[in-house]
């Protein structure tokens, strides 16, 4: 009788992942690779990414790979999982940033994080903290606020404040000062780095299926 409840209790489970499961593909095109207010490679870059998701899990895989040769250090290929419950959510991310036929090796190539999330209607907050590959543990902290976030428009802006990996002067300091307006499949962000004394304008466009 157990194992017929254990059996039955699996199968739910299945039917109800695969009727709720969601495969989601495509790729950015940005005009320069931004993230937490530091450039990556100082070049257009492609991101394509790939992702799964059922019953509030999601796992996936992103990356990000340079348009020009010159942009030494820009590739990146990331792994994540995350799981959220209502407007909570919990993330494990591996930053893998390749330079050869290196992916097995965790000392000096992978970054991995623990993030949490959640938002407050508009407004929404962030904190991330590096548990290995990154010697000074680094964390990010981010608020953010929508200022307009209709089907047709968005309006959103964001600070970002960090230490150890994010800074070049002051520790920790504010990093990442972003404003990003978007229209359909296109966006556009202003970011200021108080911290580096320097700013970006990107522009960017998303293709997903």
């Amino acid at each position: 009788m157990k194992l017929k409840m254990i059996k039955n209790t699996l199968l739910l489970l299945t039917l109800s992942s695969g009727l709720f499961a969601q495969i989601d593909f495509g790729s950015d095109l940005v005009s320069r690779y931004v993230w937490r207010g530091t450039d990556f490679g100082n070049s257009a870059s492609v991101q394509p990414f790939i992702s799964y998701s059922t019953m509030g899990f999601e796992m996936g895989a992103w990356a990000s790979y340079p348009l020009t040769n010159d942009a030494i250090g820009a590739n990146e290929n990331d792994l994540y999982l995350s799981y959220t419950m209502g407007d909570a959510t919990l993330t494990f991310t591996d930053y893998y940033f390749p330079e050869g036929l290196n992916f097995t090796d965790y000392s000096d190539y992978h970054i991995l994080e623990l993030s949490a999330s959640y938002a407050f209607g508009p407004l929404s907050v962030l904190a991330a903290y590096n548990i290995s590959g990154d010697d000074d543990n680094s964390y990010y902290a981010e608020l953010g606020y929508d200022i307009i976030s209709t089907d047709e428009l968005g309006l959103n802006a964001v600070l970002g404040l960090g230490n150890g990996a994010y800074v070049l002067d002051v520790d920790p300091n504010i990093v990442n000062l972003a404003l990003t307006a978007s229209k359909g499949n296109y966006w556009a962000s202003y970011i200021l780095n108080p911290d580096a004394d320097t700013n970006f304008l990107v522009f960017g466009y998303s293709l997903e299926f």
